[in-house]
């Protein structure tokens, strides 16, 4: 990194952590006030490792913030049917607001089905095609949590988004899809670039705000980036780099100093997706007993 690197370092982890705080207290609050825990169901099928880590630190956060953890661990052989089964059960269990089955499943499972399976109003990851249909014509949803973390930082730094230029780049359904939805809620005027996209990086040199998730290594080279700009790095991209392993994001950090601020990898966006798995939980569990809850933090 050279000496004239002057972008804002935003600081996802330290991010994450008060808004887990600020969960934890109001899940106390609600425990007080109803008797009631919310509770978080993750199904982890086969035994791949990264899932596995990531489910245990689910597991883990959710009983920090004081919420239910309920952990069902399948093996791979595990049917399309016994699946849905268990599904149905979940659905259908009062002490569960929220439902997360954790992707890549095995390859003779149906992902879209299983994901449609899921009680929308449970549906914490935000891609149920209900979800789906509701962020895009501006109705009260349940977001993916990558996006929903992006977001809040975004706010955090910027403040009123209102006609600010953005660009994302990534069209998935998991973030750059549900990412420009919440962009344009904000009044922001969108382009969602992608693989066919023609001169990408003139379209990014335009943009207030550049959000990068396509897990290309520092894809987007520090001329792509408009000076003042503030950039969102989704990528978690593993890299050898002078004979060591090194994690880098879709965005070539280094070359970025002249954005107003930007996310680094690791430390910016990935430890507010769990964050926004909890504040998920909490907002599904309020919209399932609005009688005795206020609006969630992440509202």
């Amino acid at each position: 990194m050279n000496n004239l690197f002057q972008a804002e370092r935003i600081d996802g982890k330290g991010f994450a952590a008060n808004l887990v705080e600020r969960l934890a207290a109001d899940v106390r609050s609600i425990k007080t006030d109803t008797g009631l825990t919310p509770g978080l169901a993750v199904v982890l099928i086969g035994e791949d490792v990264a899932s596995g880590v990531y489910v245990g630190a689910k597991h883990r956060q959710t009983q920090a913030a004081g919420m239910n953890s309920f952990v069902h661990k399948l093996p791979a052989e595990t049917t399309q049917v016994e699946l849905m089964a268990l599904l149905a059960k979940l659905n259908s269990d009062a002490v569960v607001n929220g439902i997360l089955v954790q992707l890549p499943l095995p390859a003779h499972l149906d992902a879209n089905a299983v994901i449609n399976a899921i009680d929308p109003d449970k549906d914490v990851d935000g891609f149920h095609i209900l979800n789906a249909g509701r962020l895009a014509t501006g109705q009260d949803a349940l977001v993916p949590c990558t996006p929903l973390g992006c977001l809040m930082m975004l706010k955090n730094r910027l403040g009123d988004l209102t006609g600010l230029n953005a660009v994302v780049v990534g069209k998935s359904n998991i973030v750059g899809k549900p990412m420009a939805q919440l962009l344009m809620g904000e009044s922001c005027t969108v382009t969602v670039t992608h693989s066919k996209t023609r001169n990408v990086a003139e379209l990014c040199r335009t943009a207030d705000i550049l959000v990068v998730a396509v897990g290309r290594p520092e894809l987007v080279k520090g001329d792509w980036i408009k000076p003042g700009a503030v950039v969102i790095d989704v990528g978690i991209n593993r890299i050898m780099r002078d004979g060591q392993s090194r994690l880098v994001g879709d965005v070539a950090f280094s070359e970025a100093g002249h954005a107003a601020a930007i996310t680094p990898v690791p430390g910016g966006v990935g430890p507010m997706t769990i964050a926004c798995l909890l504040a998920n939980t909490l907002t599904a569990f309020r919209r399932q007993h609005p009688l005795h809850t206020n609006q969630t933090i992440a509202g």
